[in-house]
């Protein structure tokens, strides 16, 4: 059974930066994409970013491309998400995300195992 753990969020003024982390139990994430998923209060969840199994390709919303970067250590089982220059827009519950395939997806119905959310408060 796989288990997805995210750190790093918190309260951030706008601006500014945060680094999401995603730690992953189980010997499968080296060969599985990962993303991350965000829903803010009244809202569906949104794609935010996904990377490959390799790590050697990538995807993005356009609302966070330019701002965000994800990356992964395989040898860590470890996903991660680098914000910038965050407005008060980018508040959310942000989740780690894993799928059962090696291709990433921007689609939020592609992913099989989900972390409990960290939030994410942006704040002026």
């Amino acid at each position: 059974q796989v288990q997805l753990v995210e750190s790093g969020g918190g309260l951030v003024r706008t601006g500014g930066s945060l680094r999401l982390s995603c730690a992953a139990s189980g010997s499968t994430f080296s060969v599985l994409a990962m993303g991350w998923i965000r829903q803010s209060p009244g809202k569906e969840r949104e794609f935010v970013a996904a990377i490959n199994w390799s790590g050697t390709n990538t995807a993005y919303s356009d609302y966070v491309k330019g701002r965000f970067t994800i990356s992964r250590d395989n040898a860590q089982n470890t996903e991660y998400l680098q914000m910038t220059s965050l407005p008060l827009e980018d508040t959310a519950v942000y989740y780690c995300a894993m799928r059962n395939h090696g291709r990433e997806t921007m689609s939020t119905s592609g992913y099989l195992y989900w972390g409990p959310g960290t939030q994410v408060t942006v704040s002026s």
